[in-house]
């Protein structure tokens, strides 16, 4: 009999999902412009990777694991459709409808933010940071308002950060076998 224990595949969604995230909000802050480094980390990081582990998580049995990495892979590679789409020659994006995309990306990120409410900490704050970032993008969108644009720009690169931190808490804890990060793990 071989080794019959899963790998656990959520540090692997959460560092595609923490380092894009990161990425993303460097240029919605105003530091870098919109280039082809966040595109393909959306593609490729962000969006299958995420999605691998999504899939990963479904043979695991984990609906939540599931359900969130497989759809945030996915908005990575829509997101990254939006932007490359119109210098492909279709339609360029209006921004309001943008925010009403933003917008239904944070609803569905409140309700997963409520499926985090029986695991641990760290998870509960990517959450409601999550939800938080996708609520001021689509205000800023919706009303036309780089200011808010640019403060989701620094709630993102937190939520970015804290699911990295989360991704690396995960492996170091388990590969040392102790807490070498704290996650605040439920008992």
């Amino acid at each position: 009999m071989g080794n019959t224990k899963l790998a656990n595949p959520a540090p692997l969604g959460l560092m595609g999902f923490g380092m894009t995230t990161i990425l993303l909000n460097l240029h919605n802050i105003g530091l870098f412009p919109m280039d082809n480094i966040i595109l393909a980390m959306g593609i490729f990081y962000g969006g299958i990777a995420q999605i691998f582990a999504g899939l990963l998580e479904y043979k695991k049995g984990n609906t939540f694991g599931l359900t969130a990495f497989t759809s945030y892979g996915s908005f990575w590679l829509t997101l990254v459709a939006i932007l490359v789409m119109p210098n492909m020659g279709f339609a360029a994006s209006n921004a309001h409808f943008l925010g009403v995309y933003l917008g239904l990306w944070g609803v569905f990120t409140l309700f997963m933010f409520f499926g985090t409410l029986k695991a641990n900490r760290a998870l509960q704050f990517v959450f409601l940071s999550l939800t938080v970032l996708f609520a001021l993008l689509a205000i800023g969108h919706l009303v036309d308002n780089e200011g808010i644009v640019r403060v989701a720009g620094w709630v993102g690169l937190v939520c970015g950060a804290s699911a990295i931190y989360l991704a690396m808490g995960e492996v170091l804890n388990e590969q040392f076998g102790r807490t070498v990060l704290p996650i605040g793990e439920k008992h």
